[in-house]
Order: structure tokens, then sequence, then C-alpha cells
């Protein structure tokens, strides 16, 4: 990758440029939210609070093209709290150039200062390209996800 990268936590100021990120994302998986999930998740994202999620930016020469969700929880299998990455993006125009790892890399930083030992995320299975990377960075488990919606 060429270029100066930054990846910090989300500030303020982030809005117009997390939302983009955000609705990129969503797009992606056919998915369109409301104002007020877009809302209620921004200012989660910037509370601060134990056990909230938390935002990563990544900044490329002062554009931000990627982003990361992630939250601290207990584990019934733990001691000390997991860490779930639930959201992982990057721009298309700079997939492949390491801004992913990156995320991911700054997350497990993250869970490590918090004396967290795992880290684990999920994704669909027709998501070949980020699955190579995540097969890179991480061990595939062989669990399956069930869920009801109401």
């Amino acid at each position: 990758m060429s270029g100066s990268l930054e990846i910090r936590p989300l500030r303020a100021e982030d809005e117009p440029d997390w939302r983009r990120l955000w609705t990129a994302y969503l797009a992606f998986y056919e998915t369109v939210l409301p104002e007020e999930i877009y809302r209620s998740t921004f200012v989660r994202l910037l509370s601060g609070q134990p056990n909230e999620y938390n935002g990563l930016i990544a900044v490329l020469d002062g554009r931000p093209v990627g982003l990361a969700h992630y939250l601290f929880h207990r584990s019934c299998w733990h001691i000390d709290d997991i860490c779930y990455l639930q959201d992982l993006y990057a721009d298309p125009d700079v997939r492949g150039t390491g801004i992913g790892r990156a995320l991911i890399e700054a997350v497990y930083e993250k869970a490590t200062s918090r004396g967290s030992k795992e880290v684990y995320w999920m994704t669909q299975e027709f998501n070949a390209t980020a699955r190579r990377l995540y097969d890179r960075l991480a061990e595939k488990t062989p669990f399956l996800v069930y869920q009801r919606n109401f």
C-alpha cells in the first residue's frame, strides 16, 4: 500500500464519512436501514460506555476509506471479555491494498490491550474476496449461525 494510512477511533466530525461508508457496507449486503438506526448506532459508537460498540475509521492520505465496528462482551467460556467484530468495510477502490487487514489488526490490538483472548466475526458464504483475507488472519470455525427475527 502506498500513501499514509491512519486507523483511529471514530470522532463526531466523522459522521458524514461514516454514513457514506456504512451505507455502502449495508448496500453490499442488500440492506437498507432507517435513519433512526443510523443516529442511534453513531451515538453508541461514540459513547465510550463499557460493553457498547466501538468504531474505527481508516483514513488514507486524508480520505476516509474504511470502517470497523466491534464490541466487547462476556462469555461463559472465558473469564475476560471477548471481542466481536460486527462490521468491516473498505471502499472498493482501495480493496487489496491492506485496508481491511489494517482494520482487523487494529481491532486485534484493542482486544489485546483490553485483555481479551478472542476476536471473532461472521461473513456470508458468498463473500469470497473478504474470506481470502480472513483465511490469512484467523481460523474458520465449523459453527453455523441460526437466527430468528421478530
